[in-house]
């Protein structure tokens, strides 16, 4: 019954569609995305040289999801996401340089060295992780989420998580709660297509935005490729939780170009399905096509937008290895709070 309910429901957004985009703004969010596709290839080349210890999990491909989520925000709105955090951390205003001392070890890092890629934290920021356990941010999300509510601001929090973290119960007890007390969240799962090493096919039951349906959570499949498929489908499911319906679900058909993490050589997939969606549906090449056929950004500009970001990651590597390491002693501190 609940999931009839929930599937013929509509959704009564407020505030209509996503505000138009002008020419310098599409240009900034480009800018953006490149440089999150330029940071990422640095942080892999980094961990190969040695420099990194423990996990790393890159965004390669998926930078679309991202920024279309947080050109779609405003001010107040929190962002909660799993390991695979560099991007999102750098989208909510975490300097880069930040991140990667923080990767390096240094005492610079945003958790001064001792969290390493999956856990970054910036409360002032609106940016509350980067967590290791799958499945274990969705919970921490309503949490968050009823807080708002509690102290009657207006804010959203936007939890996002992967396709694998989509099978977890944490996730379904998430959406009782969340749904019964009609919380200020989205839930946003970023199906790359691969939990860990294992094809979406292979594991997951039925279409992943229809998981709320039990709960009458309304959802919606997005191509997570496309910014602007993204920015259209986040305005209009943030303003219906802004409204006060309680939570909504939206699942991101996206793609990651590297494997689960660097120790995984990928060899669950073909070189050829992951050209293909370079190829057809990378999120940077679509950019580019708008931005040429719809307002006359030229080839000479573009060229120049990537040198500015190989610059900028470049001024970040610079501080990052010059910090220091990360003393010893600091393990011990902020291990209790009194």
């Amino acid at each position: 019954m609940a999931a009839a309910r929930a599937k013929n429901k509509k959704l009564e957004v407020v505030g209509g569609k996503a505000p138009k985009l002008s020419k310098a703004k599409l240009i900034k969010i480009y800018e953006h995305m490149l440089f999150l596709r330029r940071f990422q290839e640095k942080v892999g080349s980094l961990y190969q040289q040695g420099l990194m210890g423990g996990f790393c999990h890159l965004y390669d491909g998926q930078e679309a999801v991202i920024t279309g989520a947080y050109e779609a925000s405003q001010k107040g709105d929190e962002f909660m996401t799993t390991y695979r955090c560099h991007a999102h951390a750098v989208t909510c205003g975490v300097p880069e340089e930040d991140i990667l001392m923080e990767l390096m070890g240094r005492s610079g890092g945003i958790s001064k060295g001792k969290g390493g890629s999956m856990h970054m934290f910036d409360p002032e920021k609106h940016f509350w992780g980067g967590h290791g356990i799958v499945t274990g941010n969705v919970p921490l999300g309503a949490g968050l989420a009823f807080a708002a509510k509690y102290r009657g601001e207006s804010g959203v929090t936007l939890t996002f998580f992967g396709d694998g973290a989509a099978n977890g119960g944490q996730m379904y007890e998430s959406f009782n709660m969340a749904q019964l007390w009609k919380l200020p969240v989205l839930y946003i799962i970023e199906n790359n297509q691969y939990s860990m090493g294992t094809a979406l096919e292979r594991h997951a039951v039925g279409d992943l935005y229809k998981r709320g349906e039990p709960f009458d959570i309304p959802g919606k499949r997005v191509d997570g490729m496309d910014f602007f498929a993204v920015y259209e489908a986040m305005a209009e499911a943030l303003a219906y939780v802004r409204a006060g319906n309680g939570p909504m679900l939206l699942e991101m058909d996206t793609y990651r170009y590297k494997g689960h993490s660097l120790s995984d050589p990928g060899t669950y997939r073909t070189r050829d399905e992951v050209n293909e969606i370079k190829e057809q549906r990378d999120p940077l090449v679509t950019m580019v096509k708008t931005l040429q056929e719809k307002h006359g950004v030229t080839d000479a500009q573009l060229k120049t937008m990537n040198k500015k970001a190989k610059e900028r990651v470049a001024k970040a590597e610079e501080i990052a290895k010059a910090a220091p390491v990360a003393d010893e002693s600091e393990l011990y501190t902020d291990i209790l709070a009194e």
